[in-house]
């Protein structure tokens, strides 16, 4: 039994209302390795999740062994799928994580089902499977084996250096299904990168799985994703960047801007105005009526970054193994997994989200305020 003597009665007055409600429940575990993080053990009832036609995630199908993410970037899409379970998209998604105890298992059931086409799947499009989580629980072993095993092609998009840990079976994998590797390395500069994205690995580690998977084999992606506008977007960050990938070994990179939809926004918003309080009325000006940076930003993003992109050769080719990704290019559209117009509202680097309902119309600025945005 994982961490004897460290659960938690689930049933305690500190217990979470909307987990309590869950009939998947196991318990609710803390740990000092793990020092503010409470883990809820659940028997997941599936493991694959389908995506259906116009959804905002462009894969068939998709796999997320954990639920939040100990990551806690300050800037991720994926936190407003917390509020579903009663949970907030700001600390508790980074604290309360959900972890799939029994996913590899029911993975293997379902895999084995006459009906299963086997249709890419795709891990790391909402939370990172390679977070500290998984060293403590390996679920991923379980479930690259199981993909193989049943000649099901898969991809893995994170900023997990854990992933190292894996790339023996990752290379036994690749002999018998097509496996598409990615990481996310968004920010290069130390301070800020530990401000950003507190619980993540420094780009210099990120970088060195990077060399550790190229090495191994791999054609290996790397997602420039999210780009903060005025914190890593200059040209001189930019290139400095894109030499450190090159170097590291990377095949490819897929860049983006900031989006931030309703649940991130105002989670960014207290960031901003803590850390970078000057930039708050430039991104005032780029986001205050929307999840999207205006086309003149987006537009004046890709003439810097372009050019780079080709000097230190890393653009993307029609065989580049990085195209199953599906990522949003700098206009908010979806790119590679068979992606096709702009879908509904959904996760970002990897699987973006769409603009939504709050940001199709502009709103007063007194609107934004009382919602303590920009």
């Amino acid at each position: 039994m994982r961490w004897q003597g460290q659960t938690l009665d689930e049933e305690q007055v500190d217990a979470l209302p909307g987990l309590a409600r869950l009939n998947t429940l196991i318990r609710s575990v803390r740990t000092p390795e793990f020092a503010g993080i409470t883990f809820h053990e659940v028997a997941a009832k599936s493991a694959l999740n389908r995506q259906q036609p116009g959804s905002s995630v462009p894969f068939g199908w998709t796999i997320n062994p954990y639920r939040g993410c100990s990551h806690a970037c300050v800037y991720c899409f994926a936190r407003s799928t917390h509020t579903y379970l009663d949970l907030d998209a700001g600390r508790d998604f980074d604290s309360q994580v959900i972890v799939k105890v029994n996913v590899a298992e029911v993975l293997r059931r379902e895999l084995a089902r006459p009906s299963w086409k086997r249709d890419h799947v795709a891990l790391g499009t909402n939370t990172d499977p390679y977070q500290r989580a998984e060293g403590r629980y390996q679920l991923m072993p379980g479930i690259i084996a199981a993909l193989a095993d049943a000649g099901t092609p898969f991809s893995i998009l994170t900023k997990g250096t854990l992933l190292r840990r894996d790339l023996p079976l990752l290379v036994d994998a690749a002999t018998s299904v097509d496996v598409s590797l990615a990481m996310s390395i968004a920010v290069y500069d130390d301070e800020l990168q530990q401000s950003v994205e507190p619980g993540t690995p420094t780009a210099t580690a990120r970088l060195a799985t990077v060399t550790a998977a190229a090495e191994a084999g791999f054609s290996v992606g790397v997602f420039l994703m999210p780009l903060l506008p005025y914190l890593t977007d200059g040209e001189e960050q930019l290139d400095a960047a894109l030499a450190r990938v090159a170097d590291a070994g990377a095949s490819s990179v897929s860049y983006s801007a900031l989006h931030l939809r309703p649940g991130v926004k105002e989670w960014f918003a207290q960031w901003l105005a803590r850390e970078r309080p000057a930039l708050v009325p430039k991104y005032r000006a780029l986001y205050g009526d929307g999840a999207y940076a205006p086309r003149s930003y987006r537009d004046s993003l890709a003439a810097r970054i372009k050019p780079l992109i080709r000097k230190h050769g890393l653009a993307r080719h029609e065989d580049d193994p990085m195209s199953r990704l599906a990522t949003r290019d700098e206009n908010g559209q979806w790119r590679g997994a068979g992606a096709g117009a702009e879908a509904g509202a959904g996760p970002g680097a990897g699987a973006g989200v769409a603009r939504d309902a709050a940001s199709r119309g502009p709103r007063s600025r007194s609107q934004w305020e009382a919602a303590t945005l920009f």
